[in-house]
């Protein structure tokens, strides 16, 4: 059958139905079938199914009337009654490493957005930032969704690669070889943040890492070492670090001690907390330790002082990656998708780095 048998439903009052329908939508508690809108609308049920799976395929007159029966049965569609014969559920899975994170909230907006034009319905997994707890997700989601998007997953490139051989899959800020991905111009991004630093001054620089498992914290890195080296700044890194305002708080001693002017955290979160810390120790920012971030997250303008940030097209981010998935799904090439562009947004946790720095 190509499409649902047991959609769900709040009759209209039974006096306005035929008695058989509305004898059998009370005993089932008002839920309508295909075979009731074919009885309102004096066509076969095979032809309901037809109308409500792949519009188009019966005259605009008979659709018409199935879709002005089904309408006052209020029959809901099932879609994943549909997938039944077709193989698909019409349905894409994102899972994230922490749905508490703002900078989830672009990917999942535009995701969502990209979606829906095509109707699909997006659904949304975490893993709390931990990679055996989204293998668990994963196991448990992939055989309902036609497709998946893992944004800043925790898993290893096996696991990744072989979730990618069951079901089309494309990476948000995440790189393995032979997997469709969407990334931000990391290098870029990085070399405008060092060399406004080091416009400022500053000579010396900690890196506050995220997880370990993170491969974007990881390029990010490897993108400073190449810049401080152009630029004459020398680098450490401390972490990894939990990518919450918790994790950059605990990082200010180790801060401290490694007496560096300046800080660039994995994310605002940790940068916004790091910032807290230093309030609490009495340590100026910018004047004393200036202190920067990545994503532009909501409450990154609102910290005192404002943070110094390079920000990341993740609205575009979970757009394309849909876009990417659509195109799987018709067995089109999928080619390498181009970095998307970042910005340096320099608000007042940058300053001049310390004369006795």
């Amino acid at each position: 059958m190509a499409a649902d048998t047991t959609g769900t439903a709040l009759t209209a009052p039974s006096d306005e139905l035929p008695p058989s329908i509305a004898a059998r939508l009370e005993k089932r508690g008002g839920t309508a079938t295909i075979y009731d809108i074919a009885e309102l609308a004096g066509v076969s049920p095979s032809t309901v199914s037809r109308a409500l799976s792949k519009p188009g395929r019966i005259s605009a007159q008979t659709e018409a009337k199935i879709r002005v029966a089904a309408e006052r049965l209020d029959f809901r569609f099932n879609p994943m009654a549909r997938a039944l014969p077709t193989g698909r559920s019409h349905t894409i899975a994102l899972v994230v490493a922490d749905i508490t994170n703002p900078v989830v909230f672009g990917i999942v907006r535009g995701a969502e957005h990209a979606a829906a034009l095509a109707g699909y319905t997006l659904v949304i997994a975490e893993s709390q930032e931990s990679g055996e707890a989204e293998a668990e997700a994963v196991s448990r989601i992939l055989p309902s969704v036609d497709a998946m998007i893992l944004a800043t997953t925790r898993l290893a490139d096996d696991k990744i690669t072989d979730i990618a051989s069951r079901k089309p899959v494309v990476l948000v800020n995440r790189r393995v070889d032979g997997v469709a991905g969407i990334l931000p111009d990391v290098e870029a991004g990085v070399t405008e943040l060092l060399e406004h630093l080091a416009e400022l001054g500053h000579r010396s620089l900690a890196y506050l890492s995220g997880p370990e498992t993170s491969w974007i914290s990881r390029r990010r890195w490897e993108c400073m070492l190449d810049a401080s080296e152009r630029l004459g700044i020398a680098v450490v890194e401390i972490g990894p670090n939990m990518p919450t305002i918790d994790g950059g708080k605990a990082a200010l001693r180790r801060v401290v001690a490694a007496r560096v002017s300046s800080v660039i955290a994995f994310n605002d979160l940790m940068a916004i907390g790091l910032e807290q810390a230093a309030a609490q120790a009495q340590i100026s920012v910018p004047t004393q330790l200036s202190v920067a971030g990545f994503d532009d997250i909501f409450g990154s303008e609102l910290i005192v002082p404002p943070l110094t940030t390079v920000a990341a097209q993740l609205e575009v981010a979970g757009q394309r990656a849909v876009e990417m998935l659509l195109d799987q799904l018709e067995g089109k090439d999928v080619v390498a998708s181009e970095p998307l562009g970042t910005r340096l947004i320099i608000r007042g946790s940058t300053g001049p780095a310390a004369v006795n720095q």
